[in-house]
């Protein structure tokens, strides 16, 4: 295919219709999940002195296609812009230009390339004054209240979060205190308090920080002379946000700053919203002046998310990364990941990536390979005690019959079905599963789970009867 000239305007049109033709060619070489996973999300940014900057989500994007992606990259580009075009990448939400290493090394051995005619796409169009105003206040604009998903465990914690939004300043939750294990949701909801109340006009001054970037720009400020500088940089906004005031555990100097800070901010009616991983009353290391400024307000706690929450959280992140997730993967991952949303998060990008790599089916077997490298506790195997307990109760019968001599029918069967899962669920051998059963030789173990095994292929209805049950207890018994 010959490549397209770039001759005529508008040059911003001819540079995303050349680009959507390397994209066909890639959806050509790669499964539909790599395609929308790590393809979509890049747009081309500039073309100019022979050189196309891609535009990239994050550094970890970048990395990720130069190492997996870069011959299928690079083949697209040069088909439709020519053979001698450099590549950079350009991190979006930041003034980063980062040249393709793979691609600086090809460069040099190709011809020179032909000038650029004087069509070639400019800068793209400068930040509006909302995303300036973003940038300004260290914000991050995927934080919002509406993609933060709301269960019982942060209910009240996004509540108080949304009437400090609405209201900076004006209401008597000044400060805002929100404290919760790691990975619980903390720096979303404060951040997202800043993104509602600068996208509606609340205030124009915001800035969000981490308490360990407060405490160096605090001893930047004091080798450099420049103590007032700092002041007036934090004490010169409507609304101050500080993540994890915890770290500010045994730093006298830098708490001494903080309260003065507070205190300056507190008296002209600014708000102040901080977070942290307890409670103030519990927090050590902190001077008793400033654990009793942060209890003037409201103090509100995050709890782990239900299970109901934490499905609904797997649901909108894979929705937002246009993945159709099969719902028992959901329910998979949800059960077995419970401490913290960061992890359920975490999950979720492994599995596609994985799939992505490997080219695998997205199934409950890949979740639960993934689940097992993030999660140390579902290492744990399922107990035959427990798979006996499952499946006795599902055909109504008391366990111990599971054990027993008896050779009535449905014992039989439930007996079959139980050895049947213990093999298929636990790594234990075919004598230690007989031994729970009554004392069972492991020929009886072979039975029963060849006669499962056969009834399943002619069976539908026991077929889905037991692909149920299953499914119980692999949501259930880890």
């Amino acid at each position: 295919m010959a490549v397209v000239e770039l001759s005529s305007p508008p040059a911003r049109a001819q540079l995303e219709a050349i680009w959507n033709q390397c994209l066909a060619d890639i959806r050509q070489t790669v499964n539909a999940q790599s395609y929308r996973t790590w393809f979509e999300p890049l747009s081309p940014a500039k073309l100019e002195e022979s050189e196309l900057t891609l535009q990239v989500p994050s550094q970890f994007f970048y990395e990720w296609l130069e190492e997996h992606y870069f011959k299928v990259l690079r083949a697209a580009i040069e088909t439709h812009f020519g053979p001698a075009i450099g590549l950079k990448y350009a991190i979006a939400d930041e003034e980063q230009i980062i040249p393709s290493p793979s691609t600086a090394e090809t460069a040099t051995l190709l011809p020179s390339a032909a000038p650029l005619p004087s069509s070639a796409p400019a800068l793209l169009p400068k930040r509006s004054s909302f995303e300036l105003l973003i940038r300004e206040a260290n914000l991050n604009p995927r934080y919002t209240f509406e993609n933060f998903i709301k269960g019982e465990s942060n209910q009240y914690a996004r509540a108080a979060a949304q009437a400090v939004a609405n209201n900076p300043g004006g209401t008597s939750f000044n400060p805002l205190v929100l404290y919760g294990g790691v990975g619980l949701g903390k720096t979303h909801l404060i951040q997202a308090i800043g993104n509602f109340a600068l996208l509606h006009g609340k205030v124009q001054r915001i800035l969000y920080v981490p308490s360990e970037k407060f405490t160096t720009d605090f001893i930047d400020a004091i080798q450099r002379d420049r103590v007032s500088e700092f002041s007036n940089r934090y004490r010169n906004v409507d609304i101050l946000i500080v993540d994890d005031i915890q770290f500010l555990s045994g730093k006298e100097k830098t708490q001494d700053s903080f309260f003065h800070t507070f205190n300056e901010l507190h008296q002209l009616g600014k708000q102040i919203v901080l977070s942290s991983d307890k409670p103030p009353k519990e927090l050590k290391g902190l001077a008793e002046r400033l654990i009793s400024r942060f209890q003037w307000g409201l103090t509100a706690d995050i709890q782990p998310p239900d299970l109901e929450t934490r499905i609904a959280i797997l649901q909108k992140k894979s929705e937002d990364d246009g993945v159709d997730l099969a719902q028992e993967v959901i329910e998979y991952i949800a059960s077995n990941v419970k401490t913290n949303i960061r992890e359920l998060e975490g999950c979720l990008i492994s599995l596609l990536a994985r799939a992505s790599i490997e080219n695998k089916p997205i199934n409950v077997d890949l979740a639960r390979e993934v689940v097992q490298t993030i999660v140390t506790d579902v290492r744990s195997p399922i107990s035959i005690e427990f798979i006996q307990r499952a499946v006795a109760t599902y055909y109504d019968i008391p366990d111990d019959l599971l054990k027993a001599k008896t050779r009535k029918q449905e014992v039989v069967i439930a007996r079959q079905v139980a050895m049947y899962l213990a093999k298929e669920l636990t790594s234990a051998s075919l004598k230690t599963i007989g031994l729970h059963f009554g004392g069972r030789d492991h020929s009886t173990v072979i039975h029963a789970y060849q006669t499962v095994e056969d009834e399943m292929r002619i069976d539908d209805p026991f077929r889905n009867s037991m692909t149920q049950l299953r499914r119980k207890i692999e949501l259930t018994g880890r």
